[in-house]
């Protein structure tokens, strides 16, 4: 094929308002949504990419369109490294974390998309990968909820086939551990010993605070404690891990390689959680997850099973995909028949690419260059 060149680029938002009251121990989540990106090509090839947000999806579109969007046009979809290194240059004094970075990475994640339909080879399959099924565990569990809501939640996951699921702990916005601690008990006495629990505190607690909760828990089978600690307390997850009460997890807010790092080398983590839907895509992501095989670091990516599934499978530190099941409905309406776990397992599908095609019916058109 002749060198293939990009020639525009459509950008789409799509969101859903929560129906019921979700709040973890930091804030209540009203709206979830997804900027997507349609990449053509002068071969008539073209690449999704998507992300996810809860605030600020119309300004990671707009920052797509004039700023990041025009720099891709006429270049080649190949030239992944080289348009994420001059990107970054480009944005550094604005977009070193946060929203403009979620616009690079869907931009990233829809070169890697074409550049696997060119190829006619799925994403993993092109990052070297051979296996093509990923566990899953389920994610839910609202501090919103009562410990019955909690209890019946957990029970529905594990019909499900789930072998393992998270719950949100942090209730009282982090004040009430030993209403956290008699939750987690009831949720595991519920399902019994041998479904594994994850928590996830979204940066409830102090290192000390953390530490009395997971000596409370230590009996029960719990997989990790993520975010136990403000995401950037470095000391404090560091404190956290070094105590070896429960596996420390956390990455999903590091945008980038140097991030991974300082948590990886900094002995903060047992788990890294970095999200390539946000961290850059597929080109940065991957060096993430290489880093973090370096020093024997499981990864286990934030949310995003259809995306992450290409980037887990791949490596032998990638442990497990994360299905929310809030954003379930999301996917649903976001592509067509998009693959789903089963009792517990993502089966990867082999067509080109990411495997997705979009539900255009579904999105609405926010602008194109």
């Amino acid at each position: 094929m002749k060198d293939v060149k990009i020639t525009g680029i459509d950008t789409y938002l799509i969101e859903t308002k929560q129906k019921g009251t979700f709040a973890d121990s930091t804030r209540k989540v009203e709206t979830i949504g997804y900027v997507v990106v349609d990449v053509k090509t002068d071969a008539g090839i073209h690449g999704i990419g998507v992300t996810y947000h809860e605030v600020g999806g119309e300004a990671i579109a707009t920052f797509i369109l004039k700023s990041l969007g025009p720099k891709l046009i006429g270049r080649s979809p190949f030239e992944t490294e080289g348009l994420y290194d001059e990107l970054v240059a480009y944005m550094r004094g604005v977009g070193r974390k946060g929203l403009a970075f979620c616009a690079l990475s869907v931009l990233d994640i829809a070169l890697w998309d074409i550049k696997g339909k060119i190829v006619d080879m799925p994403i993993y399959r092109m990052l070297g990968g051979t296996r093509n099924t990923v566990p899953c565990y389920a994610t839910g569990g609202w501090t919103s909820y009562t410990i019955d809501q909690l209890i019946a939640e957990a029970k529905t996951m594990v019909e499900a086939g789930f072998k393992t699921i998270k719950i949100k702990i942090g209730v009282d916005g982090g004040k009430n551990p030993n209403e956290d601690a008699r939750r987690v008990l009831a949720v595991a006495d519920a399902i019994g010993p041998d479904i594994g629990i994850m928590l996830d505190a979204n940066n409830a607690f102090s290192s000390a605070v953390a530490l009395r909760l997971a000596y409370k828990l230590r009996d029960a089978n719990i997989t990790f404690f993520e975010e136990p600690v403000f995401a950037d307390d470095l000391p404090g997850l560091a404190r956290f891990r070094a105590a070896g009460i429960l596996p420390c997890a956390s990455g999903e807010h590091e945008y980038t390689r140097y991030g991974a790092r300082d948590l990886i080398a900094g002995g903060c983590i047992d788990y890294l959680q970095s999200d390539i839907t946000r961290c850059g895509g597929f080109t940065e992501g991957r060096k993430m997850v290489t880093f973090a095989q370096a020093y024997n670091i499981p990864y286990a990516p934030h949310g995003f099973d259809v995306i992450h599934c290409h980037i887990v499978a791949p490596y032998s530190n990638g442990t497990y995909l994360e299905n929310l099941f809030m954003f379930n409905e999301l996917i649903e309406r976001t592509f067509i028949d998009a693959p789903i776990p089963h009792k517990g397992i993502m089966t990867i599908s082999d067509k080109a690419g990411l495997g997705l095609e979009l539900n255009y019916k579904e999105l609405t058109p926010y602008g194109s260059i």
